[in-house]
């Protein structure tokens, strides 16, 4: 059976390297046969998570529909941009709404079962692989399958060509690896 891939970054802006990395790596799932959601966080905007604001209206439209998608999905390839050495307060803020128990359902409903694929894009040298150590830890601790491979490309700003493809070829095979271990992980646990 194909996996269902939900993809998308920790990064609302126009000319996310994030974004572009998690495209990148979108395409190659579909390549190898997985069902593959690519969204953007900037279509998704959310207040900031407060149980107050929960309590009074609900999950927020937004936050339902990213939660809604994350259920219908055996597997999250997630970019994660890399700030003050951690995530991004757009990626955090989404997952903590999507966490959010509602009615009789189970406690983190939108995780559970779910395998997770990292990356990670910076300008700097790392590529944002400190910020990798938290999202990862997150994503264990609310019951995703992690898969130890990850991928951190550094240098990011003249990492893809015109047409928002990787250059170098390391660096697509890097990225293969993870997607590979992502849809083949999927497929063995959504059977």
């Amino acid at each position: 059976m194909s996996p269902k891939i939900v993809a998308f970054s920790g990064s609302a802006r126009k000319e996310s390297v994030n974004q572009k990395l998690v495209s990148v790596a979108a395409k190659m799932a579909k390549q190898q046969g997985a069902t593959v959601t690519l969204l953007n966080l900037a279509d998704f905007p959310m207040p900031l998570f407060n149980e107050d604001l929960e309590a009074s209206e609900g999950l927020p439209e937004h936050a339902q529909r990213f939660k809604d998608i994350l259920i219908q999905h055996d597997a999250m390839l997630v970019a994660c941009p890399e700030y003050n050495s951690s995530i991004t307060p757009l990626l955090k803020n989404a997952i903590d709404w999507a966490s959010r128990r509602q009615g009789d359902e189970p406690r983190l409903y939108a995780y559970q079962k779910k395998v997770v694929g990292l990356l990670a894009a910076s300008p700097g040298a790392l590529g944002g692989l400190r910020g990798l150590v938290t999202v990862r830890s997150l994503f264990g601790n609310i019951g995703c399958t992690v898969i130890p491979e990850q991928f951190a490309l550094g240098q990011a700003g003249e990492a893809f060509d015109e047409g928002g493809m990787l250059v170098a070829e390391a660096q697509v095979q890097q990225v293969q690896k993870v997607v590979s271990s992502l849809v083949e992980t999927a497929a063995r646990l959504s059977e």
